[in-house]
């Protein structure tokens, strides 16, 4: 595992991007920023410390898949903690195998720093070699979507 880290900074409140970023006010928010991953990006469950969380997309078929996850920490405006636990496939929760053990304890952290009307957001994840590139490219595009809601 390899820890890469993306920021950018906003010119809006820490809650603000915190509530556009969780999709806590409309989900749709959330969708549209991670639409960089994947366009039928959303999540089902709850952001609460503790609570199990999936983040789902659909295929080119029409399957469901994506991450099972359990949020490590949520300090409001300040930072989020995701832990995955396993994947989402064909609608079926998978916590063995040779695909999970790639992202099983993997992090993907959010902070929010607020400085003078900026807030900095800065996200950390965990990834697989394989993904850097892939990651490299979607995270910048993802995060500048983002500025552009929380900025509006």
């Amino acid at each position: 595992m390899t820890t890469k880290t993306y920021s950018i900074d906003i010119s809006a409140e820490a809650s603000k991007v915190y509530n556009i970023m969780l999709g806590l006010e409309d989900k749709k928010t959330y969708q549209s920023w991670t639409a960089s991953f994947n366009p039928t990006s959303t999540f089902e469950g709850s952001w609460e410390k503790g609570s199990k969380i999936f983040f789902l997309g659909t295929d080119d078929q029409g399957n469901t898949s994506g991450m099972l996850s359990k949020i490590a920490e949520n300090i409001p405006n300040k930072f989020v903690s995701i832990e995955h636990c396993g994947i989402i496939e064909n609608d079926q929760e998978i916590t063995q195998g040779p695909e999970v053990e790639q992202w099983a304890g993997s992090k993907e952290n959010y902070t929010y720093t607020q400085n003078n009307g900026l807030t900095r957001v800065t996200v950390e994840i965990d990834t697989n070699e394989k993904y850097i590139d892939h990651f490299d490219d979607t995270w910048p595009k993802a995060l500048n979507k983002l500025k552009e809601l929380s900025e509006s």
